[in-house]
């Protein structure tokens, strides 16, 4: 990777002081929440969203089921953001199961309920495991999703791209190739795949560049709440779990706050490496939990800007 002069500086002054001390709280951050199944999740969720919104995010995103399984879930959370804080609502969208008509409607009715931002996925197959079957009347892939997604309506538009190469992708390079036609086809940003070491991310960004890619890179970061599940998400999408990861987290199934503090001063961590490297933007998957983004935005300097809204419904 290649540092520059302040970042240089930077990371020199985050060898000699204390790893979180006085940094100038210039990050942005974005949180991804997934649609509530039950009124119990339900209420989990909102408390997170009370619990973030005052960090000022960028936005906020709600995520889509495989298969389209949650379209409808999906729907009303995005739209309640919407309509019932102030908050930059977006929504996802995926290509499974669904047809070009079938994606309008959904497309048309967010731009409707407010929803200015969309984050265009190939999706999912529905069974784990299956290889992902565009629908006949349906598109390829995210690329074409995003060139008709800008034919409807003037969305922000953010892509997935996977710093360890998607698992369907023929080759790291071709991987490459995809995210920047989905650049090129209009969309605003990319958002990375959860990873768990700084030099996954940097070297990707490198390559991205090298590609002609200028969009805006985002690091995905998602807190580690429950390794085994972490384990298990990370083989689907083909990202790399260092081994001293499993040792940190071992014997403490039965101890769930010694977990939380372990997994927030991990993750701190590595956004504190990525911002002596340039990165000003994280994107948090909470799980609609919020104590452990929270508290590594604090430790990434961030401090509460707006009140928390009031919900009513």
């Amino acid at each position: 990777m290649n540092f520059s002069l302040s970042q240089l500086e930077e990371a020199r002054r985050a060898l000699d002081a204390p790893l979180f001390a006085d940094l100038s709280g210039d990050a942005q951050v974005s949180f991804e929440f997934f649609p509530p199944k039950t009124e119990k999740m339900e209420e989990t969720l909102w408390n997170s969203i009370q619990t973030l919104s005052p960090l000022g995010p960028r936005f906020v995103s709600v995520t889509y089921g495989a298969g389209g399984s949650t379209r409808e879930r999906t729907h009303n959370t995005v739209a309640r953001i919407a309509k019932e804080t102030d908050l930059a609502a977006a929504a996802h969208l995926t290509c499974v199961a669904a047809s070009k008509n079938e994606i309008a409607e959904v497309a048309d009715a967010y731009w409707r309920a407010g929803v200015r931002h969309i984050v265009a996925l190939r999706g999912d197959p529905p069974e784990a495991g299956t290889k992902f079957v565009p629908h006949p009347q349906g598109y390829t892939g995210a690329a074409e999703l995003v060139e008709g997604l800008t034919r409807l309506h003037p969305f922000e538009i953010s892509v997935a791209a996977y710093p360890e190469t998607h698992p369907d992708a023929e080759s790291a390079q071709s991987d490459i190739d995809n995210l920047k036609r989905k650049i090129d086809a209009g969309a605003t940003r990319a958002i990375t795949q959860f990873f768990f070491t700084p030099e996954a991310f940097f070297r990707f960004r490198d390559k991205a560049a090298a590609a002609g890619i200028d969009a805006e890179i985002v690091p995905g970061i998602m807190p580690v709440s429950n390794f085994a599940s972490t384990l298990r998400m990370a083989a689907m999408c083909n990202t790399e779990v260092p081994s001293w990861m499993g040792r940190l987290f071992e014997g403490l199934d039965d101890h769930p706050g010694a977990r939380q503090l372990v997994a927030a001063t991990l993750t701190a961590e590595l956004c504190r490496k990525l911002y002596a490297g340039g990165v000003r933007e994280f994107h948090f998957y909470t799980l609609n939990r919020a104590e452990l983004s929270y508290a590594i935005c604090h430790l990434l300097g961030l401090r509460p800007r707006v009140q928390t809204p009031e919900l009513t419904g």
